[in-house]
């Protein structure tokens, strides 16, 4: 049987200075996801993490630590046993702390 990928893109240069919360995505045929965090410009430390939802109205941290980035690049961070809905919240912090960022989602059956 032939598995089957998707990579979505929660957010599209985004530029926040708090928390950034992404939209919800429905992922119940996916046995993995791999959540990957583009920092185009980032001015003080980047965290991220999932949240996982059983309806996408209410939500709860995944469970797993935030992956963290001090410079622009890209943090990744595997999921896996998440249920049906999932959504990855970004935060920054620092002295006037900013970040632009591409949010992506990939997912395999």
């Amino acid at each position: 049987m032939m598995r089957q990928s998707f990579t979505a893109v929660l957010e599209r240069n985004v530029t926040f200075s708090d928390t950034l919360v992404s939209e919800p995505y429905e992922v119940a045929w996916a046995r993995e996801a791999r959540v990957f965090v583009r920092a185009l410009d980032l001015t003080g430390t980047l965290e991220a993490w999932a949240e996982i939802s059983p309806d996408g109205q209410c939500w709860i941290p995944e469970g797993s630590p935030p992956a963290s980035l001090h410079q622009g690049g890209v943090l990744s961070f595997p999921l896996r046993e998440f249920g049906h809905w999932l959504r990855i919240v970004a935060r920054v912090r620092g002295t006037s702390a900013s970040a632009r960022v591409i949010v992506y989602l990939a997912l395999k059956s």
